[in-house]
C-alpha cells in the first residue's frame, strides 16, 4: 500500500475538504465581498469534480502519461543506459557536487521559466542518474522537489507564475528583482546544505549496489564452467563406478567427455552471440527497489552521441521556449518576429510553414502542450538512429506509461480538490476572517492569508487569484505591495514542499513510491529554516 501512499492523502484531504463546505458559508470577491451562504458538496459531485478536472487540466496528465512512455521507449535502447553510466562516471568522485549543480539548474529554470510542471519532463533522467550514484529516493526527491520549490519560493522572471500578483498588485516585472535573487540563492543554499548533512546521516548505497552486480556476473561465469570441469562428487563417483565396472569406461569417459564438449560449445557460442549482438542485455543487475527507475545494465559499447545532441537540444528548446521574451516579461520582440514571418511566408503562393505547422506559439508563449512535438521528433529519431523495433516501442511506451499512470491519476485528484475549492469557495470565508477590518499591512496575517491559499489551490495562479484581489481591497497601502507580493509567492514556494495539495510533490512522491510520512520526516529542518529565512527577510523589508 505504499505506493499508492500519496494518492490516499490527497483523498483524504479532499474529503476534508467535502466536509469544510458543509461547515462554512461560501463567498466570493468581485469588486466587493459577496456572501453565498452554505453551498455544500454532494456525494455525487465527489464523482463527477475528477471529469471536470480531467476536462480542464486532463492536458497535464496527458503529459505525464507522455513523458512515461517516452522514457518507456528509452528503456528499450541500451545506449541509454550507456549513457547514463557515461554521466555517473564523469560524476565519480564529485557526487556532490553533481547534486548540487542538479539542484541549481532546476531552481534557476522554475524560478526564470515558470517551468514547474514541464520539469516533469526531466524528472525520470535526474531521478536515473542520482540512483546510479548511489543515492537513496529520498536524494532524489530533494533534487527534483527540492529545488522546484527553491525556484518557486525565489520566483524571478517567471511572468506565468507571477501574472496575478503583477496585475492585482499593479507591480513592474522586475519588483524587488534583488531581494527575490537573494531569496532564491538562501533557498537553494538550504535545499543544497539538508541534502548533504542526509546523505550525511544516511549514506548512500554505491558499495552495497557494486558488490551484487560482481556476484552475479561470477555465477554467471561459474554456470559456463560448471559443464567443463565437474566437481569433486561427480569425479569420485566416476571412480568408483570405474572399480566395479571396469570394462566399458573407456566408451563411459569419451561418451561424457563429447557430450560435455558438445554441450560446453554450445553454451559458449550462445554466449559469445549473445555478446555480439548490441541489443542483448548481457549482464542483469540485482532485482530491487530501484530497478523500474533504471535501465538494466548492459555490456559492449554502445554510441551516445545521438543523446548528447538530440536530448541537448530538446533541453536548449525547453529554456528557450518558456522564458517571457515577450511584451509581458523581457520585451524582446525577436521570437515574436520570427515566428511571424514563418507564418506569413509563401513558396510559390503557398503559406508552406503556416499550413505545414498550424497554430504555432512564439518562443516565450508556450505551454506544456507544445511540448508534445518536440517530444515526439526526438524519440523518432533515436528510435531510428538505433533502430529499434516497433514491438520494442510499443511495449516500451506502454511499460513507461503505466509507470506514470499513478502519478497522472494524483494530478487529476489535485485538480479535483481545486475544482471543489472553487465551486464551493468557503476559503474567502477564512481570509476576510484573518484580515479583519484592518487597514494596515501585518505580515503574520499576511502570511497566513497566503499559506491557507497555497494549501486551498493547487495551481500557483488560482492560489493567488483566490485571494489577492481581495486582500488588496482590505490592506490599501499600496507602498506594501511589494512585500506582500513577496510573501505571497515566497509562501506559495515554501507549502508545496509540505501540502498533500502539491502537485510537484504528491506526483513525484507517487513516481518514486516514497511515502508522505517519511517525506515529512527527511524535510521539516528544511521547513524550519527556510520558514526562518523568510521570516526574518520579511521583518526587514518592513522595517526598511
Amino acid at each position: 500500500m505504499k505506493k499508492h501512499n500519496a494518492c490516499k492523502v490527497v483523498l483524504i484531504t479532499m474529503l476534508i475538504f467535502l466536509l469544510l463546505t458543509w461547515i462554512l458559508p461560501a463567498a466570493y470577491y468581485s469588486g466587493e465581498y459577496v456572501d453565498q451562504g452554505r453551498v455544500q458538496m454532494g456525494l455525487f459531485d465527489l464523482f463527477n469534480y475528477p471529469l471536470t478536472a480531467l476536462s480542464y487540466f486532463g492536458y497535464i496528465s496527458l503529459f505525464i502519461i507522455l513523458v512515461g512512455g517516452f522514457y518507456g521507449i528509452l528503456f528499450k535502447i541500451p545506449a541509454y543506459r550507456s549513457f547514463l553510466d557515461a554521466i555517473v562516471k564523469k560524476a565519480k568522485g564529485k557526487e556532490k557536487l553533481v547534486l548540487s549543480i542538479m539542484v541549481i539548474v532546476n531552481a534557476l529554470l522554475v524560478s526564470i521559466c515558470g517551468v514547474q510542471i514541464g520539469l516533469a519532463l526531466m524528472i525520470p533522467f535526474l531521478v536515473s542518474i542520482v540512483l546510479l550514484m548511489g543515492y537513496d529516493k529520498i536524494v532524489a526527491g530533494f533534487v527534483t522537489v527540492g529545488s522546484i520549490c527553491a525556484g518557486l519560493i525565489g520566483t524571478t522572471f517567471a511572468y506565468s507564475s507571477l501574472s496575478v500578483l503583477l496585475s492585482s498588485f499593479s507591480l513592474k516585472f522586475d519588483y524587488q528583482i534583488g531581494v527575490r535573487f537573494v531569496i532564491l540563492a538562501v533557498s537553494v543554499i538550504l535545499v543544497i546544505f539538508n541534502m548533504l548533512m542526509y546523505i550525511r546521516k544516511n549514506g548512500s548505497n554505491v558499495k552495497i549496489e557494486k558488490k551484487v552486480v560482481k556476484k552475479i556476473e561470477e555465477e554467471v561465469v561459474e554456470e559456463m564452467v560448471e559443464v567443463r570441469k565437474p566437481s569433486k562428487n561427480s569425479s569420485k563417483s566416476s571412480s568408483k563406478s570405474t572399480k566395479t565396472s571396469k570394462s566399458g569406461s573407456k566408451n563411459t569417459k569419451s561418451s561424457t567427455n563429447k557430450k560435455s564438449t558438445k554441450s560446453s560449445k554450445s553454451r559458449s557460442s550462445d554466449r559469445k552471440a549473445a555478446l555480439k549482438d548490441e541489443d542483448v542485455i548481457v549482464v542483469k543487475e540485482a532485482m530491487s527497489e530501484n530497478d523500474s527507475f533504471v535501465p538494466s545494465a548492459v555490456n559492449g559499447k554502445h554510441k551516445i552521441w545521438p543523446f548528447v545532441i538530440f536530448l541537448g537540444l530538446l533541453f536548449v528548446l525547453f529554456v528557450l521556449a518558456f522564458i517571457s521574451w515577450g511584451d509581458s516579461g523581457f520585451k524582446v520582440k525577436f521570437f515574436d518576429d520570427i515566428t511571424k514571418a514563418m507564418q506569413s511566408f509563401k513558396l510559390f503562393g503557398f503559406p508552406i510553414f503556416a499550413k505545414l505547422l498550424g497554430s504555432v506559439n512564439s518562443f516565450g508563449n508556450w505551454s506544456i502542450t507544445d511540448l508534445f512535438l518536440p517530444m515526439f521528433l526526438v524519440i523518432v529519431l533515436l528510435i531510428l538512429v538505433y533502430k529499434v523495433k516497433m514491438q520494442d516501442v510499443v511495449d516500451g511506451f506502454v511499460m513507461g506509461a503505466k509507470k506514470a499512470l499513478a502519478p497522472a491519476v494524483i494530478s487529476i485528484l489535485v485538480y479535483s480538490i481545486l475544482v471543489l475549492v472553487t465551486y464551493h469557495p468557503f476559503q474567502l470565508v477564512i481570509y476576510k476572517a484573518i484580515l479583519g477590518g484592518s487597514k494596515g499591512f501585518n505580515i503574520v496575517k499576511t502570511a497566513g492569508v497566503a499559506l491557507l491559499a497555497s494549501i486551498f489551490n493547487a495551481d500557483i495562479s488560482y492560489a493567488f487569484q483566490s485571494a489577492v484581489p481581495y486582500y488588496s481591497s482590505i490592506v490599501t497601502n499600496t507602498e506594501n505591495y511589494g512585500i506582500a507580493a513577496i510573501i505571497f509567492q515566497s509562501v506559495y514556494g515554501l507549502s508545496m514542499l509540505f501540502v498533500p495539495t502539491s502537485l510537484v510533490l504528491m506526483a513525484t512522491l507517487s513516481y518514486l513510491k516514497v511515502s508522505y510520512k517519511d517525506w515529512l520526516k527527511s524535510i521539516w529542518m528544511l521547513l524550519i529554516e527556510l520558514f526562518i529565512v523568510l521570516l526574518i527577510v520579511f521583518i526587514i523589508l518592513t522595517v526598511i
